[in-house]
């Protein structure tokens, strides 16, 4: 016979808090540096026209050691991220309804987290100005696959929020709804000012753009976190196996 003993317990809601709280900080503090340490050169466009703020990509990317802190905390926090999407597989499995329809559905969902995750690390890992048009790729995957996750994860419980077992399951449903909403918004109007900047070299236009991008991926961040309600009870073990005697 075989028994297990718990070596390692570890709250998924404190893992949600960690993994969201490592590129959070790192996202700020990057954005710090480069307007306290690279202020000029991370708002230059090719306008010349003044600018404050940086563009995510200037901010994380361009300089050290703003490069190397964010590459760290995406190294780090991508591999709960991969856990908490295999989670995700199983709860979505649990909520929807025991038919081919939901399940493929289910299994497009995780594809696209996993996506995400990954276009994440490589955009992070590879900048623009090392190679561009991995980075672009790499950016539109994760652009995309992001939207598309939000959205048919809201849809997908929507039809289903009667399935619910938890007020905080209901609460994380109600949240991801408001974050969604407020990244395709923050999305759509980042586009609109990043044309405008592009077609007129207005002067402070870059610098709407570069805040609703803030506003897209803080959204973003603040979507994976309802991860915190979701699984708020479940516990991540590791166990140490032993064969015992009979």
């Amino acid at each position: 016979m075989t028994e297990s003993d718990a070596v390692v317990r570890v709250s998924v809601a404190r893992l949600a808090v960690v993994t969201v709280s490592l590129p959070l900080g790192a996202f700020f503090l990057c954005i710090y540096l480069s307007l306290r340490f690279n202020f000029d050169l991370s708002t230059a466009t090719h306008c010349g026209v003044p600018n404050y703020l940086p563009s995510i990509s200037s901010a994380i990317g361009e300089f050290v050691p703003q490069r190397y802190i964010w590459r760290a905390a995406i190294a780090v926090h991508c591999a709960p991220r991969f856990l908490v999407a295999s989670m995700y597989y199983s709860f979505m499995n649990r909520i929807l309804p025991n038919v081919a329809f939901y399940r493929n559905a289910v299994k497009v969902t995780t594809l696209l987290n996993v996506v995400e995750n990954v276009a994440l690390l490589s955009l992070s890992f590879v900048s623009s100005k090392e190679n561009y048009d991995v980075h672009k790729v790499s950016f539109i995957l994760f652009m995309v696959c992001s939207e598309l996750y939000m959205v048919l994860t809201c849809l997908l419980l929507k039809d289903n929020a009667r399935r619910f077992t938890t007020p905080l399951e209901r609460l994380a449903f109600v949240k991801k709804k408001q974050l969604m909403t407020a990244n395709l918004a923050s999305f759509v109007i980042a586009l609109y000012f990043f044309y405008r900047h592009n077609k007129y070299c207005e002067p402070g236009m870059y610098s709407v753009f570069a805040f609703m991008e803030y506003i897209v991926v803080l959204t973003n961040m603040a979507f994976h976190m309802t991860a915190y309600y979701d699984f708020h009870n479940h516990d991540l073990v590791v166990c140490e196996w032993k064969t015992a005697s009979s």
